[in-house]
């Protein structure tokens, strides 16, 4: 089939270079020209494991397509892909100027039959502004003659994990509308996805509404989870459990499970924050207050914190001539992303109380570098306290450090060698952010040792 995918983003180029890999011929649109450069010569904007193999190996098998011309892009695609980002506004609500935008352009051009597919997350009723957009570019040509179908397909990728998830996922979520078009588009959608279902049926199909508002239920009940056993870990803390211990006893209650219960720093990254936000302003617009989510939103500010008010009771409030170790930048393993990571908060309330800072990431430093310089705008002058390690080893940021803070739990950090460690540092003190070790282990190793939510072991 022929696609077309309008923005190379995130969910973009994962979803046109998965589906080029399956033989579809696949036209992937951005307006950025750099962007667009960097991947026609073999570059890739983003990390994102396994995803620059598929990218090259189907680009040269000329089944995947790079360009800025938006009249080929809309000519070539019996499918339309719109995925463009959908930022926060001022308001938390979800700006959809991008994805409106690429619907008029799509209306300024098409010539025959478009499956319209937002993939995009977007708030319950963005289906009927896209058909407006649409319907009112071609009002503006007087082609009434030409029809299409806007169809509701969001995406349910982990980053770290999208090519694994789009390949095999365990749900292909599709709203349409019940009149002639739809049913057309619908029967697009699903020769589209056959490959994916051989094994069992997984596609859901839906009405519109439906399909938008599943993809906010989905994000906003993994970060209730989230929030919900980091407040549970900090009272943990103070009534002498173990969080640990806690989550695996109702954790092996099937109606509860293991996921998402991991005690952290906090979820970060570009879509539980955003869409928590964009859900909750959507329940006000419609005069209701999501008071669990609102709150799942609070514990989560907070919980960024919770590292640095460990280090603060520790060493106190003024850290001048103190030196920490980071280990780990990006908002999760296997990916560079760092929007709304949690060790930006680590950084800036470290740096502004005085400290320096060693960092050290396998992935992220070099974003960690462009989005510093966004944080540290009113004093750029505190950049001189951060530096980051060049080389691959963890073990390097140590050298002289009161304390090693633990971020992210890249898999590089979860053996280290605590002899090694304490030759290295100043004091053996960890605070970890992600509970990677057995708190006895490092009791016994001679390692003052505080997790999250296990500081009673």
């Amino acid at each position: 089939m022929n696609i077309t995918i309008i923005g190379t983003g995130y969910v973009g180029l994962v979803t046109g270079a998965c589906l080029a890999d399956i033989g579809n011929n696949v036209f992937c649109l951005d307006l950025d020209a750099r962007k667009i450069a960097t991947l026609n010569e073999g570059g890739i904007p983003i990390y994102e494991p396994g995803l620059e193999d598929v990218v090259e190996s189907n680009a040269a098998a000329k089944r995947l397509t790079f360009s800025t011309d938006v009249e080929a892009a809309v000519a070539h695609g019996d499918i339309q892909f719109i995925a463009v980002g959908t930022p926060p506004d001022e308001d938390g609500s979800a700006d959809l100027k991008y994805v409106l935008a690429a619907a008029r352009s799509i209306g300024r051009t098409m010539e025959s039959f478009k499956v319209v597919v937002d993939k995009s997350t977007v708030p319950v009723g963005t289906a009927e502004r896209v058909t407006a957009a649409i319907q009112e570019e071609l009002d503006k040509r007087g082609r009434s003659d030409l029809r299409f179908s806007v169809v509701s397909n969001p995406e349910f990728l982990k980053e770290g994990a999208a090519v694994e998830d789009f390949m095999r996922p365990d749900r292909i979520v599709i709203g349409y509308t019940d009149d002639e078009p739809g049913r057309e588009a619908l029967a697009a959608m699903r020769r589209l996805y056959a490959p994916f279902n051989r094994n069992h049926e997984r596609t859901r199909v839906m009405d519109v509404k439906s399909a938008e508002f599943a993809k906010y239920a989905a994000n906003a009940m993994l970060a209730t989870r989230i929030s919900f056993m980091n407040e549970l870990a900090n009272l943990a803390d103070r009534v002498g459990a173990d969080i640990e211990a806690v989550r695996q006893g109702i954790g092996s209650d099937p109606r509860i499970g293991y996921s998402f219960l991991y005690a952290g720093t906090g979820y970060g990254g570009s879509c539980f924050p955003k869409d928590i936000q964009a859900l909750t302003r959507t329940a006000r617009d419609h005069g209701q207050a999501l008071r669990v989510l609102e709150s799942v939103e609070a514990v989560n500010d907070e919980q960024k914190r919770v590292l640095t008010n460990k280090v603060l009771t520790r060493f106190g409030n003024d850290l001048t001539g103190r030196t920490f170790a980071l280990w780990g930048l990006a908002f999760k393993p296997n990916t560079d992303d760092m929007r709304e990571a949690p060790s930006r908060v680590v950084l800036d309330v470290l740096v502004r109380a005085g400290a320096r800072v060693v960092a050290h990431d396998p992935i992220a430093v070099e974003e960690t570098k462009r989005v510093l310089q966004l944080d540290f705008a009113d004093a750029p002058a505190l950049l001189d306290r951060i530096s980051f390690v060049a080389g691959k080893d963890p073990m390097e940021a140590l050298a002289g450090a009161d304390a090693l803070i633990i971020v992210t739990e890249w898999k590089a950090y979860r053996s280290p060698n605590l002899e090694r460690l304490k030759s290295l540092m100043k004091s053996p003190v960890i605070f970890d952010g992600r509970n990677l070790y057995e708190p006895a282990t490092m009791k016994e190793a001679g390692v003052v040792y505080q997790g999250i939510g296990r500081n009673s072991v």
